[in-house]
């Protein structure tokens, strides 16, 4: 899909330069650093709470009938 990035005048030549020396476009440049920051940048899966009361003493049934019952005060 092609999109339009605007790029401030002190990245393009450095930019130029990188592609020059590893023999790349421009645009495979700017593919790589997007994969890359989507890579590093993951968005929060569903299963991250797995094991989040892994080490706790209370079970957690317990806990959850603890806290409601604040609720029938």
């Amino acid at each position: 899909m092609r999109t339009i990035v605007d790029l401030p005048d002190e990245q393009l030549e450095p930019l130029k330069i990188l592609g020059e020396q590893m023999k790349l476009s421009r645009s495979e440049l700017v593919r790589r650093a997007v994969a890359d920051y989507l890579r590093r940048h993951r968005a929060v899966t569903d299963d991250t709470a797995f094991g989040v009361w892994r080490g706790r003493s209370e079970d957690g049934l317990a806990y959850q009938e603890r806290l409601r019952s604040e609720w029938d005060r």
